[in-house]
């Protein structure tokens, strides 16, 4: 593979599905882990892999000039609970923590594009390379919607993009168009499984991105693990923003949501 591509893991369970998206596309794929928020089963996955803590900026750009890399993509969350872990930081990101007076997940991320881009890297979407991996609008499982579960959806985006623009979280769970739980730090499984202990069977999980978003940065995403959990929980559908959210796993993610009969259903908000 000749084209090299700098991928910074950290948390969720997407990354391995990106990089194995990179590699269809050409792409080798030199990859810093992010140590106790990044996947395992990057190991797997990478050309090249490098493990490192959250504060470990400054290793990480060397890390990737050393290997000859220009574009850097991000691919998982940074969970916001990483700036508690102070000990973890090296001078580049206690600086870089410093300049930052929100220290929000996504003026975090903002700062570490920035930080990137000063040192001669270009940042690239996830949407730039992997078009194919973001759904246009309409229902991807056999049948029609229930209007109760259409409802549902549609009033779950909705509120989806509310919490997504004031940076709480991407996820919402609803039932009967009221908000039984909203995705904090603990990410998407685990609010889906919150949602169910408090819903009961036959809620929504509802996912958006925000409406300004950055799609360099803490992209959605959801796959075969978030039907899983859907179905474990009792949900009954999963509504997902048109071109914004990425769908890794698509085709075996929808063959189990129609064997359980849950719905996914794609709007344009």
């Amino acid at each position: 593979m000749g084209r090299r591509i700098g991928i910074i893991a950290a948390s969720g369970r997407f990354a391995p599905f990106v990089i194995s998206e990179m590699h269809r596309s050409g792409f080798s794929c030199v990859v810093a882990g992010i140590k106790g928020e990044a996947d395992p089963r990057l190991k797997k996955e990478a050309d090249i892999l490098e493990w490192y803590k959250p504060g470990e900026a400054a290793k990480v750009i060397s890390f990737f000039k050393k290997h000859r890399v220009r574009k850097v993509m991000m691919a998982g969350k940074v969970r916001g609970s990483s700036i508690f872990r102070k000990g973890n930081f090296d001078s580049v990101s206690a600086r870089l923590i410093e300049s930052i007076k929100e220290k929000s997940a996504t003026t975090l991320l903002k700062a570490v594009i920035d930080l990137l881009e000063a040192r001669g890297f270009q940042v690239v979407s996830l949407f730039s390379l992997l078009k194919s991996d973001f759904c246009e609008e309409g229902v991807l499982t056999q049948g029609p919607l229930s209007p109760a579960l259409g409802e549902d959806i549609d009033f779950g985006l909705k509120m989806a993009r509310r919490i997504a623009d004031l940076d709480i979280g991407q996820t919402l769970i609803v039932k009967n168009k009221a908000v039984v739980a909203v995705e904090g730090m603990e990410g998407t499984d685990q609010a889906i499984q919150r949602g169910g202990k408090l819903a009961g069977r036959g809620f929504v999980a509802a996912k958006a991105a925000r409406t300004s978003q950055d799609m360099r940065l803490d992209v959605p995403a959801v796959g075969l693990d978030t039907i899983r959990s859907l179905i474990r929980a009792g949900g009954a559908g999963l509504g997902l923003e048109a071109s914004k959210v990425a769908f890794f796993q698509k085709e075996e993610a929808i063959a189990l949501a129609n064997s359980h009969g849950v719905a996914i259903a794609v709007r344009r908000l």
